[in-house]
C-alpha cells in the first residue's frame, strides 16, 4: 500500500513537470505583446489601371511635334462660344429675341450647349449678352440683353454693307459646282463661312441677273447660275502664279512613282515634282469626268479646295462643312488623306473626328488672319464681349480695345 502510494506521488509529480514545459510557451505568448508573425500575409493584389484609349473623338490629328498653336487654339475657341454663336443665330429668329427657359432646355443641338446640361449655366458664362429673367406668366425666359440687341444690330448693319461680296462668293460657289447649281439647304447650312445672311434666300431674288431658284420634283429648292462670268473664273493660284511662279509651284507637291530608287539628289527631286505638278487644273473646270483616282483629278480636288478655302472668310472650314459640297466638288472619302500630303498649303487641326482644315497662306507668323474680313472684325468684338463679366467704361474709339478693371485681365487688341 506505501509502495502504491509512492509509485502514485512520483506519477503525480511527472505529470506535473510536463505541464509546466508545455504550458510555459503559451504563458510566454500571452503575457508578450501581441505578434501577428504567425499569420500568413500576403500583399493584396493591386490592379493595374487601364490606359485610357483615345477615341477618334478626342483623339488629336497631329502628332504633338507638328501642332501649330494658333491654328489649334482656332479650334478651341470655336468650340468654347459654339453656344454664343449658335444661340445668337436662333434667338434672333424668335418673336422679340426670347425663348421659354423650358423650350431651350430642349434644344441643346440648336443652341450649341452639351446634352443633360442646363442651359442657363451656358448663358451664365455671357452675363454681358444673355438674361434669364421671369415674365410675368411666371415662366422663366432667356433672352438677349439690352447692350446684345445693340450688337445684333450692327452686325446686320455690317451684313447689308458686304451684300455685295457675299453675292460675289456665291456666285463663284455656283462655278465651281459640277452642274452650276447648289441645294439652298447646303448654302444655308455653311453661311457663317462666307458671311451669309440669315435670309439670304430671299435676297437672291433681287440678283435674277445672276441666280434663279428652282424647285425639285422632291421639293428641294436649288440655286443656279444664270449666265458665266469667264471674268470670275480665275482662281487665286492662277493669279498667284502671274506674280511668283516658283511660290505657286512650292505650294503642292506630287510624288513620282518610285522616284526614292532612281538615286536622285534633293534638287533633282524638287525639279521632277515641278514637272509633276504643273499643269494645274482649274477648279473651275468640269472635273466630274475626270478619272477617279487619276493626277489630273486630285490636282483638280485640290484645286476646288484651295479655291473654297479663299472664299470663306476665315481661309478654314471644317470637314463637316466640306462634305456638304462633296458631290458639287467631286470629293471622295479619302480627302483627308490627300489634304494631309500637302503640308506646305494646308493645316489640319482638331481631332480625328472633328477636323478642320486651314489656308497656311491665309494667316502670318503671329496666327492672324492677313485680310480681315468686317465680319471677322465684328465677330472677335463679340468674342471679347463674351468674356467680360461686366461693362467698364474703358472702350476705345474703335469698339476693339476693351480692359476689364476690378482685377480682371486685361483683352486688348
Amino acid at each position: 500500500m506505501a509502495l502504491s502510494t509512492h509509485r502514485l506521488h512520483s506519477t503525480i509529480n511527472d505529470l506535473s513537470k510536463t505541464l509546466k514545459t508545455l504550458t510555459f510557451p503559451l504563458q510566454t505568448l500571452i503575457s508578450s505583446p501581441f505578434s501577428t508573425s504567425f499569420l500568413r500575409t500576403k500583399s493584396p493584389h493591386k490592379k493595374k489601371r487601364k490606359k485610357k484609349i483615345e477615341s477618334p473623338r478626342t483623339k488629336p490629328i497631329q502628332h504633338e511635334s507638328n501642332r501649330v498653336a494658333h491654328f489649334e487654339q482656332i479650334v478651341q475657341r470655336d468650340a468654347l462660344f459654339r453656344f454664343l454663336t449658335r444661340s445668337k443665330d436662333f434667338i434672333a429668329k424668335q418673336p422679340q429675341h426670347v425663348l421659354r427657359l423650358d423650350d431651350a432646355g430642349k434644344l441643346h443641338r440648336e443652341l450649341g450647349f452639351p446634352r443633360g446640361r442646363k442651359v442657363a449655366r451656358s448663358a451664365a458664362r455671357h452675363p454681358l449678352l444673355y438674361e434669364v429673367y421671369r415674365h410675368g406668366d411666371g415662366k422663366m425666359w432667356l433672352g438677349f440683353s439690352e447692350f446684345m440687341e445693340e450688337l445684333v444690330e450692327e452686325e446686320r448693319k455690317v451684313m447689308d454693307l458686304m451684300e455685295k461680296d457675299r453675292v460675289f462668293r456665291v456666285r463663284k460657289l455656283l462655278m465651281m459646282s459640277a452642274k452650276r447649281r447648289i441645294q439652298l439647304s447646303k448654302i444655308y447650312h455653311c453661311r457663317a463661312l462666307f458671311g451669309i445672311p440669315e435670309d439670304f434666300r430671299d435676297r437672291v431674288r433681287k440678283y435674277p441677273e445672276f441666280f434663279r431658284v428652282v424647285v425639285e420634283g422632291d421639293g428641294k429648292k436649288v440655286l443656279e447660275l444664270v449666265e458665266w462670268d469667264p471674268a470670275l473664273a480665275v482662281s487665286v493660284l492662277e493669279r498667284e502664279f502671274m506674280v511668283d511662279e516658283d511660290r505657286v509651284r512650292r505650294a503642292f507637291r506630287f510624288d513620282v512613282d518610285h522616284m526614292r530608287y532612281l538615286g536622285l539628289d534633293e534638287e533633282d527631286e524638287r525639279k521632277l515634282s515641278f514637272l509633276n505638278t504643273f499643269p494645274l487644273v482649274s477648279p473651275y473646270s468640269d472635273g466630274s469626268g475626270l478619272k477617279l483616282w487619276s493626277l489630273e483629278a486630285e490636282k483638280y480636288r485640290l484645286g476646288v479646295l484651295h479655291e473654297f478655302l479663299n472664299l470663306t472668310l476665315e481661309k478654314r472650314a471644317s470637314i463637316h462643312h466640306i462634305v456638304e459640297f462633296k458631290e458639287e466638288f467631286s470629293l471622295t472619302k479619302h480627302t483627308y488623306q490627300m489634304l494631309s500630303k500637302q503640308p506646305r498649303t494646308f493645316y489640319l487641326a482638331g481631332t480625328e473626328m472633328n477636323w478642320a482644315v486651314f489656308l497656311r497662306d491665309g494667316y502670318g507668323d503671329n496666327g492672324e488672319l492677313i485680310e480681315k474680313d468686317p465680319q471677322v472684325v465684328f465677330n472677335e468684338k463679340l468674342y471679347r464681349y463674351a468674356m467680360m463679366n461686366r461693362m467698364e467704361e474703358s472702350i476705345d474709339s474703335t469698339g476693339l480695345g476693351i480692359r476689364r478693371r476690378g482685377g480682371i485681365d486685361e483683352m486688348v487688341s
